[in-house]
């Protein structure tokens, strides 16, 4: 790791700047609405012209905001600063004419960064491909526990701009960050921070998968005490050497196996940290049980150890790890059980929304009668069918992007019964369910782990992941 030693000169002041917010929605309005109240001349662009964007214009122009809708890509006269929407891509003209008149452009966590005080809390970052809510969400248990203010901000839970604009005064931020979040922050510095794992997602958006790295490995930089990093996942350790952080901090990895000097894992169902204790070599200390962590899946305690690792470079002490652990309740539909028919687990993880995520799924269970199927974004299957066939019992395909996991299976599975559903109105999820019934024995888990978006049939995971739990139900009645 390099070294590199980042000042804080205090917030940025606003006051008179002319600022062009790019982007409506989640993060647009609220950025406008502190900056206009921070004193800068505030203009929004959007590229949609729909209702619900003009309604957030007329909510914003009432303020006296400038909104312009239906035109994201010029940029604005006098503009002398972009703050952008993360999920706009960096090839759109709007960024391009802001590098020529040589216009800066941030996203909302750049905004959050500056706009911190003196005295505020620092954070503790999480990013990768998979885990990252259930590890932020994790972590902020365990901080709590300790008996710390702390909140789950980024991409759930409280917006970033209200933790660091508030009234609330918290001890330390738990943060979830995406690779979009990052690549438009760059003089964020965390305490600490963790990049779970790395798989190929969003590369329509980054280009590349070396470029989509690169921005999850910018969670380091600046890194005070820790950088942690999955020893399983060389990519993530190759980041933390990369990364340019401050005098002494420290690579912490974290292992399901018995962990080495400056790691934490997993010593007879018993997790422990072998980088926050004193001898490391020499000495270990427990923080919890693997049952603990709640399901235990081995992905899952991935989570659990990468937040307790965030913790201890806090300071919590290891009873903190355990009591916070214990109080977690994970989302829904994310490795959720379901109910038992007939001998029968079903299993609800609609959030695997990726082959990465479907992976580690399909690991925690077997035999498996498997759901898969819906908007594949570009993905291939052949490694995910490979690495999970002699789990699985049988294959029941939904969606429309169905038959590449068809093929796949067809290669690498070719004796798994695979039933095959070409519908995709409301019904279609209670006969997949009813067909995984019929392909599964006693003992067995029925998954619903898609491996793919859910936008064809669905409003999103989570209304695929409700019509499955109902599915279930109505088989148990």
């Amino acid at each position: 790791m390099g070294s590199g030693q980042v000042t804080s000169s205090g917030p940025t002041d606003f006051t008179g700047r002319r600022i062009t917010v790019a982007g409506l929605g989640v993060s647009g309005v609220p950025a406008a609405k502190v900056l206009h109240r921070l004193g800068a001349h505030v203009t929004v662009v959007n590229d949609g012209d729909d209702e619900r964007a003009r309604a957030q214009a007329a909510e914003l122009e009432a303020l006296g905001v400038t909104v312009r809708l239906g035109d994201g890509d010029t940029l604005p006269e006098g503009t002398d600063l972009v703050v952008t929407a993360p999920g706009w891509k960096p090839d759109k003209p709007l960024f391009a004419a802001a590098e020529r008149a040589g216009v800066p452009v941030w996203g909302d966590v750049e905004l959050a960064w500056r706009l911190r005080g003196p005295d505020a809390a620092p954070w503790l970052a999480v990013t990768g491909t998979n885990g990252k809510t259930t590890t932020v969400r994790m972590l902020a248990a365990i901080l709590q526990a300790a008996g710390l203010r702390t909140a789950a901000v980024g991409n759930i839970g409280v917006s970033l701009l209200d933790a660091v604009t508030g009234e609330e005064k918290y001890d330390v931020l738990a943060v979830e960050l995406s690779s979009y979040q990052l690549h438009w922050a760059p003089s964020l510095r965390a305490h600490s921070a963790a990049v779970l794992n790395l798989a190929p997602d969003h590369l329509d958006w980054h280009g590349s998968m070396a470029a989509y790295a690169a921005d999850k490995g910018r969670v380091y930089e600046g890194n005070r005490v820790a950088c942690v990093y999955n020893a399983a996942d060389r990519a993530t350790e190759d980041l933390v050497r990369e990364a340019d952080v401050e005098e002494g901090c420290r690579a912490v990895g974290f292992t399901l196996g018995t962990p080495a000097p400056s790691q934490l894992g997993v010593v007879e169902g018993i997790l422990v940290d072998r980088a926050f204790v004193e001898d490391r070599h020499r000495n270990a200390q427990e923080l919890a049980e693997v049952s603990d962590v709640r399901p235990p899946a081995p992905h899952n305690i991935a989570n659990a150890l990468a937040a307790a690792a965030l913790a201890r470079a806090f300071g919590v002490p290891a009873s903190a790890v355990r009591d916070g652990l214990r109080a977690f309740t994970p989302d829904a539909h994310r490795i959720a059980h379901v109910a038992d028919v007939d001998g029968v687990a079903y299993v609800d993880d609609s959030k695997a929304t990726n082959t990465h995520a479907a992976e580690a799924s399909l690991a925690s269970y077997d035999p498996i009668v498997w759901i898969a199927g819906g908007l594949a974004k570009g993905a291939t299957f052949d490694d995910l069918v490979a690495g999970a066939a002699g789990r699985l019992r049988g294959v029941v395909l939904i969606g429309r992007d169905r038959a590449l996991i068809r093929e796949a299976l067809a290669r690498h599975a070719p004796e798994v019964p695979v039933v095959d559903l070409d519908r995709a109105d409301t019904g279609a999820m209670l006969q997949a369910v009813q067909e995984a019934q019929r392909l599964a024995r006693p003992g067995d888990t029925v998954l619903l782990a898609p491996a793919c978006a859910s936008m064809d049939m669905f409003t999103n995971y989570i209304r695929r992941g409700e019509a499955f739990a109902q599915a279930v139900r109505e088989l148990g009645a």
